[in-house]
């Protein structure tokens, strides 16, 4: 049995569109300095016409690929997590696969709203412990932008599309930590976007709800208790910690976690202010960005996590 999941690669990809806040201020009741000062966020990239979830996922896929330097039908598993596939079936894990022309392995999406990274990284963690798999593509991949209603305030200032992904492989060496993840269906109300095609209920829309006070109290506490969790498993203390890669939803949820690691903000990815809330795919598109840019370097160790509907939250400690 193999120790560790390792990190080989990682990518990530954005859409060419920006929407500004100042594009949003012009349709709804709101501006530039009201949205930035409540969320962090001055802009995010729309995906355009011809975009699908699994188009953006094999980009991301491909740069990860190119930096491990390996063919891509050595890859035997492929998770994309997505709450905004282009088809309900077949899934973009699949489609994924074929676009990447692997016709071996195995491919298939999972669904935890904006946790959906960690939670595929979780199950990427254990497939390669257990020796089921031994080079495993997670990817997280969202159009979030079609499930938007951008009439509501509330919702709209919050989201953009893209994706992120990443490429572990086994490994003697140190990798993945730990994962810890969790759910608790109690708080369905808080946070949804429902599927009218499934539904019996009349005049519904595909669009994204939230009531974002309660949402916050509830991230904020949550997370604050994956911390505390992840380090005892490790035996860690908060110092022990170089990096923190938080979902990108809110800048005050983002400090809120970094006070509770009593970490500097110099030592946390923030993407937030020209990506906005990508949903599953903004914790490894911030990672991917971190890794690229030289700021994760081989040997730090880095806590990863993420809240969201559901609700759904998680970590993942990597050695990178």
């Amino acid at each position: 049995m193999t120790a560790y999941a390792k990190v080989i690669g990682t990518g990530g990809y954005l859409p060419a569109e920006v929407k500004t806040n100042e594009h949003i201020s012009q349709t709804v009741d709101t501006s530039d300095s009201w949205i930035f000062e409540r969320t962090g966020i001055k802009s995010r990239r729309i995906a355009a016409q011809d975009e699908t979830t699994s188009s953006m996922a094999e980009i991301a896929a491909r740069q990860a690929i190119e930096m491990a330097d390996i063919a891509p039908n050595e890859i035997d598993l492929i998770i994309v997590a997505t709450g905004t596939p282009e088809n309900v079936y077949p899934g973009a894990g699949c489609m994924l696969q074929h676009r990447l022309g692997i016709k071996t392995g195995v491919a298939f999406d999972i669904q935890a709203a904006c946790s959906g990274s960690i939670f595929g990284l979780d199950m990427a963690n254990q497939y390669i412990k257990s020796g089921a798999a031994k080079t495993v593509l997670v990817v997280g991949s969202e159009i979030n932008s079609r499930i938007t209603d951008w009439t509501d305030r509330g919702t709209c200032i919050l989201f953009g599309d893209g994706a992120g992904a990443v490429l572990l492989q086994a490994s003697d060496e140190p990798g993945v930590l730990s994962t810890h993840i969790h759910s608790d269906g109690r708080f369905e109300d808080l946070l949804k976007c429902p599927n009218p095609q499934a539904s019996a209920e009349e005049n519904l829309t595909g669009y994204i709800s939230m009531k974002g006070n309660e949402v916050f109290k509830v991230a904020v506490n949550t997370l604050g208790r994956i911390v505390d969790e992840t380090l005892a498993a490790n035996d860690m203390q908060k110092t022990d910690i170089d990096w923190l890669v938080p979902h990108q939803a809110n800048i005050r949820i983002i400090t809120a976690t970094a006070k509770k690691l009593k970490m500097s903000m110099d030592h946390v990815v923030v993407t937030l202010e020209d990506q906005g809330n990508t949903s599953s795919a903004s914790v490894l598109l911030a990672f991917n960005q971190a890794v690229r840019d030289g700021r994760i370097q081989r040997g730090h160790v880095v806590l990863l996590e993420a809240f969201g509907a559901g609700f759904t939250w998680g970590s993942a400690l990597i050695k990178y």
